[in-house]
């Protein structure tokens, strides 16, 4: 119970230092309110998170499918759902969700269980968590207009549902497959093959791709920031990224094909991806140069952009 206590009251501690840190680094949100992170256990980061994700969704869904499939698919829109909130808002760890009220979440038996599997002080990763999440917190507090855009881009993808997905169940153990395939073959083409993918139209392939630029940017770039503050903040901070990357890795047989059929693969390559482009911009840019990325819905890298930063500076920078 005492180690409980010092937890919830150093994570609840951390998250306004943190923020501190973030803002001086990024150069965003100056002045902006500082309210307090919420620690809470596995059954409130549940309930919170289900809030969130009925409050993104709320009237985006498509009518109710029919037929001998209608049970398996009603469903399927609040997998996709989950699956679009889970590229930027769900963590294991920890979550920011903008579309709840703000709320900046630590769960704390989480943390306490990661930290004592990688083996790493406690206080240091206490702040790397809080690092990264209000590293999200403060791109949506700093970035206006970019709440609403998140929900209208995942409301236009949901809205495009429609019956031809239920076609999509017949390629379903070629699926199983492909990803048992891909979970065997690190060398295995890049694109994940996962079910929200499997159900999609052609129509909203060009909105995915929209979501999968915007929550690969924003997952790169607190990834980026959590370690570019550096081992004054944090002192460990080398030895964390490390051991926590190879833990993104880990995962026996079935667990492997789950996490490509879920993508949560295609999740954890988004973080270098993201991190990657952050890193290459801001080195050849600067901070300033960077933010500049966060002007307006244009400014945002596009997918292939993510891959290919000098593309996005010609075009941001000419």
């Amino acid at each position: 119970m005492a180690e409980a206590e010092v937890t919830v009251r150093e994570l609840r501690d951390a998250t306004d230092v943190a923020e501190g840190h973030v803002r001086e680094l990024t150069g965003l949100g100056h002045g902006l309110p500082l309210p307090p992170g919420e620690v809470v256990d596995r059954p409130g980061w549940i309930r919170a998170a289900a809030e969130g994700l009925e409050v993104l969704t709320e009237g985006a869904l498509p009518r109710a499918y029919s037929g001998p499939v209608g049970a398996v698919m009603s469903g399927s829109a609040g997998v996709q759902a989950g699956m679009v909130l889970a590229f930027l808002g769900a963590r294991v760890l920890g979550q920011y969700d903008p579309f709840n009220d703000g709320r900046l979440l630590l769960v704390a038996p989480n943390i306490i269980g990661a930290q004592r599997a990688l083996d790493v002080p406690a206080g240091d990763f206490r702040m790397w968590v809080c690092l990264h999440e209000c590293t999200h917190r403060l791109q949506f507090t700093a970035v206006p207009w970019l709440k609403d855009y998140f929900s209208g881009q995942v409301r236009k993808f949901l809205s495009g549902m429609d019956d031809s997905a239920a076609s999509a169940l017949n390629r379903f153990p070629d699926v199983i497959k492909e990803a048992r395939r891909r979970s065997l073959d690190p060398d295995a083409s890049s694109g994940p093959v996962t079910l929200m993918e499997l159900l999609q139209s052609s129509e909203q392939r060009e909105v995915f791709d929209r979501l999968i630029a915007l929550s690969t940017l924003l997952e790169g770039h607190a990834d980026f920031v959590m370690d570019a503050v550096g081992p004054s903040v944090v002192p460990t901070v080398e030895v964390i990224r490390s051991r926590f990357t190879e833990r993104r890795r880990g995962g026996g047989l079935l667990d492997r094909v789950l996490r490509t059929l879920l993508g949560v693969d295609a999740k954890v390559k988004q973080y270098a991806a993201g991190a990657k482009f952050t890193k290459h911009v801001v080195d050849q840019a600067g901070m300033a140069g960077f933010n500049a990325v966060w002007t307006s819905a244009e400014t945002l890298p596009l997918r292939s952009e993510i891959t290919d930063p000098d593309a996005w500076l010609r075009r941001v920078r000419p």
